[in-house]
């Protein structure tokens, strides 16, 4: 046994997961992909809070049966420590490498899962927050930033391009997660029970076995190694250093805080308004969406559900699209077109609601997430043109406490202010007005904070402080 746990130690061993000769960098993004399509199963979390509400009524609620706001602090909770166990975790992930922090990971996630199955089936609320929002949460911690530093490691050319096609799996998780959940469910369940906690053990023990495949094949490169004709100075931009500044060094510079309430603005306004798809979508559009009757109501709640599924595919395919652009035009002009349209399609929403004119509404929401997810996979290639490739995956998981921030202001902010406003005599057509133009409001703040970035201080880097020149 003893043998085994030493083997099992080497294997993970950062030491041990240098790439051998031949080895090709193409498979480190499936390896993060094995990884964030995994964890992207927190977007569909929420697939689980209606079947949780009935667990003892089975049909409907019933007394005794926890209630839909008390069960959405799971995904909260989820974020929050997310955000908490990147900021804290992120030194001890550069330094054990991604092998084991990606081990970690699966061992937290899928734990998580099957602590909240538990916590449903003794029906103890307590057990699922600590199982999926605090346990899970650090696996969605850790999970999310262990390939990141590794990726740029070995995509110096092409970082955009490498964070986002990984990242993009996070976004699209939810695409394997949801129906998968709603499939388990449905299999489990029989008149008398609601086959949600076999569903949480089944979804653990796959995820489980789909990180691990992850933990096998991923690599770090060689001291030294570059991608073959490589030279760090062929495309000189003002932003991107050739030197590095240590984690702690960079929690100290404007740079970071601008480039977290950057994140945090980006995050709380997509975030916000990609909670309540469903609902805004029913409630702006209450002709195209009827529910006088049991089969309208049903066919409603279809459609609105296929809208959210659209976002979903928008989510991830902004990833992948805009970090891909951002290495053609740059970080900071790439920012700049998210804050810019962003204000222009947030102040257009309420105009497009009371004209009716869904088909355009539901491409601008689609460019707001799709902006959304960009800004996401965009940050990590941001932080590395600033603060050098040495501490990237430590400083992208400090400024990943901007996500936990956001993660309960954008929720609250949508919710209460559109409650306040119906309770108030507002329709709820005209309810979500005073959110939209608020968040483009935000958006000017992200837009100032991007464009006062600059180049960091020769005085924060590591070694002698030499820049690439300005373009």
């Amino acid at each position: 046994m003893a043998e085994e746990r030493a083997r099992m130690n080497d294997f993970l061993d950062r030491s041990h997961s240098v790439a051998p000769a031949g080895y090709s960098r193409w498979l480190v993004p499936p390896a993060a992909l094995c990884i964030h399509l995994a964890i992207g199963q927190a977007y569909a979390f929420s697939v689980f809070n209606k079947p949780m509400s009935q667990l003892i009524g089975v049909t409907a609620p019933a007394a005794g049966d926890w209630s839909i706001p008390a069960l959405g602090w799971i995904f909260s909770l989820a974020i929050v420590f997310l955000g908490l166990a990147a900021a804290f975790g992120g030194k001890w992930v550069e330094d054990v490498g991604p092998r084991k922090a990606m081990f970690a990971s699966a061992l937290c996630f899928s734990g998580g899962l099957l602590l909240a199955g538990a916590g449903v089936a003794l029906h103890q609320l307590w057990i699922v927050y600590f199982g999926y929002g605090v346990v899970g949460g650090i696996g969605l911690g850790l999970g999310y930033i262990s390939p990141v530093s590794t990726l740029i490691k070995w995509f110096p050319d092409r970082p955009g391009l490498a964070t986002g096609t990984a990242i993009m799996g996070f976004g699209g998780g939810a695409l394997i997660g949801a129906p998968l959940a709603v499939a388990l469910i449905k299999h489990y369940s029989t008149p008398a029970f609601v086959g949600v906690a076999p569903t949480m053990l089944t979804m653990g023990a796959i995820y489980l076995a789909f990180m691990l495949v992850g933990v096998f094949i991923v690599r770090v490169p060689p001291a030294g190694w570059s991608p073959a004709g490589f030279v760090a100075h062929a495309k000189p931009r003002k932003l991107v250093t050739t030197q590095n500044v240590l984690v702690g060094r960079a929690v100290a510079t404007p740079q970071f805080y601008l480039l977290w309430t950057v994140l945090f603005v980006n995050v709380t306004a997509g975030i916000g308004v990609l909670g309540q798809a469903s609902l805004m979508i029913q409630e702006m559009f209450p002709a195209k969406f009827p529910h006088g009757t049991e089969a309208a109501t049903t066919a409603s709640a279809a459609v609105a559900a296929g809208f959210v599924g659209l976002l979903s595919i928008f989510n991830m395919g902004g990833r992948i699209f805009w970090a891909s652009l951002s290495d053609v035009i740059g970080r900071k002009a790439t920012y700049g077109v998210f804050f810019v349209l962003g204000i222009l399609l947030y102040a257009s929403i309420p105009s497009l609601g009371r004209a009716g004119d869904l088909a355009l509404f539901v491409l601008c929401y689609g460019l707001i997430i799709s902006m959304y997810g960009g800004g996401f996979a965009t940050i990590p290639a941001y932080l590395r043109d600033l603060f050098g490739t040495i501490n990237v995956g430590a400083i992208h998981g400090r400024l990943l406490t901007a996500w936990s921030a956001a993660g309960v202001a954008g929720p609250v902010l949508v919710n209460y202010i559109r409650q306040y406003q119906i309770d108030r005599g507002v329709a709820k057509a005209d309810a979500y007005s005073v959110t939209m133009y608020l968040m483009a409001a935000l958006l000017v703040v992200g837009l100032i904070c991007n464009l006062l970035v600059k180049p960091i201080g020769d005085e924060h880097y590591v070694n002698v402080p030499l820049r690439e020149a300005a373009s």
